[in-house]
């Protein structure tokens, strides 16, 4: 097995770059080529037609049956010219991929032969198998249906000889077994919510859309040495393996030449992602060996969450064309960086406003405050929640490794912003605002200046930092859909802005002028939220304790994490918003509790095959040579200057035996662990008992693992090593 090793190492050595096709054009002549993008729709709908699903995209207006037919037969005009064959409603259920059936457009002809169809009622929605994708007990095997439905609002795509039409994913019984159908219904909450704060300011606002700009982070490695890695392979992450002498201490890494045939693998993946309308922009190496980084310019939040999805899709199918892997696992190698995917969200108006950037005028800054606190207000009331959105298995080895944002929401305002909020929080609303005379009403706020959005400073170690016109959700992880934290997001947003107008009317209808009211409303935001503020280093132990002292949520199982969806709070907050119901909320739980479980045993599975198949083995292998030739010496020299020749290998043997037992031990030890909790009903408390006892196990068996790695001849060695997987590109 050792020389698999060896063969695809020289075989990873001696890769080359592949030669890419470079399109002709320039790529804003070929972004969206295999979209059906509005330039597409013009053409191939008839104008009436293309009105209505305008309207429907723009404004969430319905579309009968009539329209929904046109639209199909240009569709698949568009489509056909392009070479496609097959149709697919391409949605996301609750398993963090995504999910698609093909069918052709072929039907009977009723004469012995075929026609090519694909009607409106095909567009607009399917029956896909429900209690076949996670649903928490919501559909049982014997009540199978879901419908997937059109999202007029995501555009339609090809890939290959595909029709690809992004859905929403639904039960029979009407609830939501996706991330795209409350992501929708969060983002409506928002804009209506927003809409009406907005119109403290500017009454032309009719429509308040969230951007989301996602930064994804991934390794890559050779295709070869991934293989020859079964955890790599089962569980995307490596399960034992020492650190290298050399990882990413020299800090070379980060921004440097991109490598030759990463830099082919990149380019490819550019061109091929423009054109599915996907703006990707920026391309550099990060921290770690082997670790890259793409983001492109930020977009509507619902289409960006769909375009990172196909993103992650695409990446994993261009990489196998260049002979590499693509790891998305957000701890895929111990010792160095993780992998995280931070989301740069904000909110703009239809009038051209973004809602977090400062403006020129006080009014226009105290719009800006207003947004900027209320989304600190919701931060703070719902931080248990936040951190849930992006817990998961893969990203608790992440979190708060000195490399990552904390396992404690907090957010990070810079300097700047912070005066201005201490200045309010410690004046009065009388010395805030004063009459002017013809002037009207005069704001005692510091003008921000615009140098703001390149004026505030980063914080590294902040979950939620503001950056300028935008807060940075950083602790969302590199294998996440990023629909689950915009959905807890931007439905606490919409509470908060709801409860905020709630206030300020109410002061108005006593009497109390409207900037006075907001002013009022906004002191008592900025007190009331201020534990939430912090700049400090998010790293440090202090920081721990100080965030328990301030009411922060310092949970930090992942089991546990995922009860703050089910608080009274949380289920008040998605109810009222329309967001998602109990039942949903309940649903959603019992599928993360048992896709917990099932990452940590899958986890365990593996290690245990590998110990008695590979490191015992190979370890033991090595210990009878080293024995044989303890033996050896003892006929060549004498007795006395055997032993102290031979101390040494004598010492190794020792070291091997005492690891190699700890390990079977252990790995027993932990089957039968398993087999006890397996036995428990309760899906949370399943998941609670790997976590409090499986996983320390991991942990506990690797370190043996290690040393033994350490102490093997290195030809003997049959696994992949990291410096290989991580320095070979």
């Amino acid at each position: 097995m050792s020389e698999l090793r060896f063969n695809v190492v020289e075989k990873a050595f001696r890769a080359k770059p592949l030669e890419i096709a470079v399109p002709s054009e320039r790529p804003a002549e070929y972004f969206g080529k295999y979209v059906f993008n509005r330039e597409k729709m013009f053409k191939y709908l008839p104008a009436p037609v293309y009105a209505r699903l305008a309207d429907a995209m723009d404004n969430g207006a319905a579309l009968d049956r009539e329209v929904a037919d046109q639209v199909a037969e240009g569709m698949k005009r568009w489509a056909m010219e392009l070479g496609v064959t097959h149709y697919t409603h391409w949605f996301q259920p609750l398993t963090e991929g995504t999910a698609e059936k093909h069918d052709a457009f072929i039907e009977h002809d009723g004469k012995g032969g075929m026609l090519e169809e694909f009607s409106g009622k095909l567009l607009v929605q399917q029956e896909p198998d429900a209690s076949s994708f996670p649903n928490g007990g919501i559909r049982n095997t014997f009540e199978a249906r879901g419908y997937s439905a059109w999202d007029p609002s995501s555009p339609v795509f090809v890939v290959d000889d595909t029709l690809c039409i992004p859905t929403v994913f639904i039960a029979y019984t009407g609830e939501s077994l996706d991330y795209k159908a409350p992501l929708l219904k969060a983002l409506s909450a928002v804009n209506k919510a927003a809409v009406e704060v907005c119109h403290y300011f500017d009454p032309e606002v009719k429509k308040v859309m969230a951007y989301l700009g996602w930064e994804q982070e991934y390794f890559l490695v050779d295709a070869g040495l991934y293989a020859a890695r079964p955890d790599l392979l089962l569980t995307g992450r490596t399960l034992m393996g020492h650190e290298a002498s050399k990882n990413q201490q020299l800090e070379d890494h980060y921004f440097g030449a991109i490598p030759t045939r990463v830099a082919a693998f990149m380019k490819d993946l550019e061109i091929q992602a423009l054109e599915l309308g996907i703006p990707v922009k920026t391309r550099h190496n990060e921290v770690a060996p082997n670790q890259f980084e793409l983001a492109p310019i930020f977009e509507e939040c619902n289409l960006a969450v769909d375009h990172n999805m196909l993103l992650m899709s695409l990446m994993r199918k261009v990489a196998r064309t260049h002979g590499f892997r693509v790891l998305l696992h957000e701890k895929p190698f111990k010792g160095v960086n993780g992998s995280g995917k931070h989301n740069n969200w904000s909110l703009g108006t239809d009038t051209g406003v973004l809602l977090m950037a400062p403006g020129k005028t006080a009014e226009e800054n105290l719009r800006f405050i207003t947004f900027v606190v209320n989304t600190l207000m919701a931060v703070y009331r719902h931080n248990g929640l936040l951190k849930a959105s992006i817990m998961s298995a893969t990203n608790a080895h992440r979190l708060g490794a000195n490399e990552a944002p904390p396992a404690i929401i907090s957010s990070f305002l810079g300097k700047q912003l912070s005066k201005v909020l201490d200045h309010m929080e410690e004046s009065s609303t009388d010395e805030l605002v004063s009459l002017g005379g013809k002037h009207g009403m005069k704001l005692d706020i510091p003008q921000i200046p615009e140098l703001l959005i390149d004026n505030t400073d980063r914080n590294r170690t902040s979950p939620f930092a503001f950056t300028g016109n935008r807060f940075e959700f950083r602790a969302v992880g590199s294998e996440a859909n990023c629909a689950s934290a915009m959905i807890a997001l931007n439905a606490a947003v919409a509470e908060q802005l709801v409860e905020f107008k709630k206030e300020v009317d109410g002061l108005v209808e006593k009497g109390e002028p409207k900037i006075s009211a907001i002013i009022q409303v906004i002191r008592k935001y900025i007190k009331e939220c201020k534990p939430i503020r912090f700049d400090g280093n998010g790293y440090s132990e202090e920081w721990k304790a100080e965030a328990a002292r301030r009411g922060l949520d310092c949970e930090t199982s992942c089991p546990l994490i995922f009860d703050r969806y089910l608080t009274p709070e949380s289920i008040r907050m998605f109810e009222s918003t329309g967001v998602m119901t109990q039942k949903e909320l309940e649903a959603r739980n019992e599928v993360k509790w048992e896709t917990y479980t099932k990452k940590i045993q899958i986890e365990a599975r593996v290690l245990g095959d590998l110990v008695m198949n590979h490191i015992v083995p190979v370890a033991t292998e090595y210990q009878t040579k080293l024995i044989d030739n303890v033996y050896k010496m003892k006929s060549v020299f004498a007795e006395e200057e055997a032993r102290t020749l031979s101390a040494e290998n004598m010492a190794i043997i020792r070291k091997i035996a005492e690891h190699t037992t700890y390990i079977k031990e252990h790995v027993d030890a932990m089957v039968e662990a398993r087999k006890v909790a397996n036995k428990i009903a309760s899906e949370r408390e399943k998941a609670i008992a790997y976590h409090d006892t499986i996983a320390p196990m991991l942990e506990e068996i690797r370190y043996h693992i290690d040393k033994l790695e350490l102490i093997v001849d290195d030809r003997m060695w049959t696994l992949p090593k990291y410096r290989e997987l991580l320095f070979i590109r």
